[in-house]
């Protein structure tokens, strides 16, 4: 066989650009779901949303030990006029952890009481619920445990046990089959047993290989090694794609007199790159067998390295549905000038240290067979086809291997609670993997101050302004007169009583919260709700003090609904989304406008910019919003006010 040349050398953009858009037109991904056990599952990408099956906990029980007692019993109680309760009847000792006994709704610490003979003697009055973990009060059923797109960490697994869910869906494992060839190549342990003669080498870029893929999240299948035969390697690569969904051909890729791969791989299947202008990793040769991608990576160890990283690595991320880690970034000075090649891309491993304020990069062995420069070096620098190198002093962007500095690529939402929330979280994890949304419950105006401050990229609001029945602007010109922002709709929806099925209290209106016999649950001080409560309130000339259980508070409308559906409450203000999820009973009182309040610094951060997408352009995502019940998404992503 004579001689060949690369076909014709192509950038590491446009390679990159091809291999995604082949593998996206001839390939299926992400991978179809498994059903697995919870315990097997950390690690594990999952395929679908995970919801709780169950409240943790799931019964009321004490959080202090000490006295279970019915708090009524307990109103009148002052320190000049203590209350008696008899033990065993009216006050029944309870420990730690264990359920709050039928007909009692609150515990006294045993350090508050004054035991007299079969009784205690207690001198202020208890709260319904005081000292008492309510049933929910760490998971709410049917609440997100993780989305769509997730790895499975070990808290994530008992979140879902504790929820009751034993099995989950999770993206099955992409199989990648290795073949390494080489004639000259031998085992390490034979190599020991045997000894080392030229031109025999040691094979262990498979482990390599092997350790990398699993660490990504595959299963990895690694064959005898090929001899430089054509037909054998045919027949390797033929089984190998039979049982794998990536076949790996290391070593070969090049155009020496036994190096048959680009021969097999055209034969076999469509060849879309044949050598790349980069440094190391020219070799690289990708086809497709039908719809299964065909790789040739280099078998000099760092150009084995690098172009697995390179183009491996996108692949595996669709496969998965994720985005896996990147190197972090840095700007580094150079210690010493280095030269390169125009027109190739070259990777040039570098040590870094940090003297004074500066970080100092200087650069290691560049050979593409030392591996030792990657095991030494602490990550890499790249210098772009368009330059002939960098002079010593230049700032340069290094990519580190070892300990990365904080990568925020979380948007943070901090403000009032929805439960559209939870949805732009999966949707954005869906359809923006590499992004994921954080959202704090503190209230709208907790929200409002978190953007003031710079604490949040976006803040959710449904303030309603008692003069002029506006909601969320008049708050933002008074707190934030000098900061850039705009207001996106997100949802109108609707706020009301949650009551038990069948309301059985019979509440009907605002009225009804004063009586003896009801007892209410709020959200916390600076929650929307709680101040269109307020807002009712003041228009019924009602007082709160008259509102049996208006100290209590939750901080999610989730919360709410549990503490109506456990019967540590008999009616709460909120959204008709949160009583439809827990089958309760709703009584709406009004529509109110939640919005999503973004300073203009961050329109630019692409968390950010990608989450609005999804609100903007994504149907599904607004099919689901509305399968939800109680939303009206008319103007979902208008910008409905705007300053500076």
């Amino acid at each position: 066989m004579g001689r060949h040349h690369f076909h014709e050398l192509i950038s590491f953009d446009a390679a990159l650009e091809i291999l995604l858009k082949e593998f996206e037109k001839r390939c299926k991904f992400p991978l179809e779901g498994e059903l697995i056990s919870v315990r097997d599952s950390i690690g594990r990408i999952t395929a679908e949303p995970v919801f709780a099956r169950l409240s943790s906990p799931y019964f009321h029980s004490a959080a202090m030990d000490g006295y279970a007692v019915n708090s009524k019993l307990t109103f009148s109680a002052t320190e000049r006029d203590p209350v008696r309760l008899k033990i065993g009847k009216e006050a029944i000792w309870i420990e730690t952890g264990d359920p709050l006994p039928e007909g009692f709704d609150a515990v006294i610490p045993v350090e508050d009481v004054n035991l007299q003979d079969d009784f205690i003697e207690i001198f202020s009055a208890v709260s319904p619920y005081s000292h008492v973990r309510p049933v929910g009060e760490d998971i709410v059923a049917t609440e997100l445990i993780v989305p769509e797109n997730h790895r499975i960490e070990p808290p994530h697994a008992g979140a879902m046990l504790a929820s009751g869910v034993v099995k989950i869906k999770v993206r099955r494992k992409p199989v990648v089959g290795i073949l390494p060839s080489g004639s000259e190549l031998v085992s390490p342990e034979e190599a020991v047993e045997k000894g080392l003669t030229p031109p025999h080498l040691i094979e262990y870029n498979s482990t390599v290989i092997s350790g990398l893929l699993k660490d990504w999240g595959c299963e990895v299948r690694v064959y005898p090694v090929v001899k430089d035969e054509e037909a054998s390697l045919r027949e390797a690569i033929v089984k190998g794609l039979s049982e794998c969904d990536v076949v790996l051909v290391n070593a070969g890729s090049g155009y020496g007199k036994e190096d048959f791969t680009y021969k097999v791989f055209s034969e076999l299947g469509d060849v879309v790159i044949n050598g790349v202008a980069i440094k190391p990793g020219k070799p690289f040769l990708a086809a497709f067998v039908e719809d299964k991608p065909l790789l040739g990576i280099p078998g000099y160890p760092v150009s084995t390295f690098f172009t697995l990283h390179l183009f491996v690595k996108p692949l595996v991320e669709k496969l998965l549905g994720i985005s896996l880690s990147k190197e972090d970034k840095i700007t580094a000075v150079l210690s010493r000038r280095l030269s390169s090649k125009f027109g190739i891309d070259e990777f040039v491993r570098v040590k870094v240290g940090k003297v004074g304020k500066k970080y100092i990069a200087s650069p290691v062995g560049r050979g593409a067979g030392l591996l030792m420069s990657v095991v030494r070096a602490d990550g890499y620098i790249k210098i772009p086809a368009s330059s002939e190198g960098y002079d010593q002093g230049t700032k340069v962007e290094v990519f580190l291997w070892r300990k990365k500095e904080e990568v925020e690529n979380t948007v943070v939402c901090i403000g009032s609670h929805d439960n559209t929330l939870d949805l732009l979280y999966n949707f954005l994890r869906k359809r923006f993997p590499r992004y994921s949304l954080s959202s704090a419950h503190v209230g709208s105006m907790g929200g409002i101050i978190a953007v003031k401050k710079g604490e949040a990229h976006l803040a959710g609001t449904h303030l309603i302004d008692e003069e002029t029945g506006e909601y969320n602007v008049p708050f933002i010109k008074r707190l934030l007169p000098e900061k850039a922002v705009i207001l996106v709709n997100l949802v109108y929806r609707a706020q009301g009583f949650i009551v038990k099925k069948g309301n059985p209290k019979g509440i009907r209106g605002i009225e009804d919260l004063v009586r003896d016999d009801v007892v209410f649950i709020n959200r916390q001080q600076g929650a929307g709700t709680r101040i269109l409560l307020d807002k009712f309130l003041k228009e019924a000339g009602l007082d709160p003090s008259q509102i049996r259980g208006y100290e209590n508070e939750e901080y999610t409308h989730m919360g709410v609904a549990q503490a109506v559906a456990s019967g540590r409450a008999d009616v709460g203000l909120g959204i008709y989304a949160a009583a439809k999820a827990l089958d309760l009973d709703f009584i709406p009182l009004a529509e109110e406008r939640y919005d999503l309040l973004i300073p203009k610094e961050f329109l630019e951060f692409e968390g950010v910019k990608a989450m609005l997408k999804v609100i903007r352009e994504d149907e599904e995502f607004r099919e689901r919003v509305l399968a939800l019940g109680g939303y009206d998404i008319r103007d979902m992503g208008k910008v409905v006010y705007e300053s500076g």
